[in-house]
């Protein structure tokens, strides 16, 4: 099961040069430029480990795509993303974000039925990857 997360996860796997034609647009556009990386890939988890600094003064687009290879040396069986920090007075958030690694499997989520008092039922999403201990999750 392909996780679909941020932007173009519904497409194919996007190549380097993808990914520094759209790091290129967030440099234009003004917006730091980050690598980041996770086994942990729940919809919830927002905060992902942060791939060395991010890259504020940074021109060149190139320089992503380094990183996001020196990322994938290391952590190659992860999930590896690349965000785009908007700085700027009303934003003040992250306005992109990509899937620009995967693990060779995706294990998926499945779905838990949770029932309560009365008639209350709460379902939860539960990542498959995390029966595994934190750094053993994937090949």
């Amino acid at each position: 099961m392909k996780m679909t997360q941020g932007q173009f996860s519904f497409l194919p796997d996007l190549s380097d040069d993808d990914i520094r034609l759209q790091a290129q647009y967030a440099i234009d556009k003004g917006w730091a430029v980050s690598v980041e990386h996770t086994d942990d890939p729940h919809p919830r988890n927002t905060y992902w480990e942060m791939w060395g600094h991010p890259m504020f003064d940074n021109p060149d687009a190139a320089a992503v795509v380094f990183e996001v290879n020196e990322c994938r040396k290391q952590f190659g069986g992860q999930y590896i993303r690349v965000i785009a920090f908007d700085a700027s007075p009303g934003w003040e958030s992250i306005r992109m974000s990509m899937i620009v690694n995967r693990p060779a499997v995706e294990p998926g989520f499945r779905l838990t039925r949770q029932e309560g008092e009365g008639r209350a039922v709460r379902y939860t999403i539960e990542s498959y990857a995390t029966r595994e201990p934190e750094g053993a999750r994937y090949p």
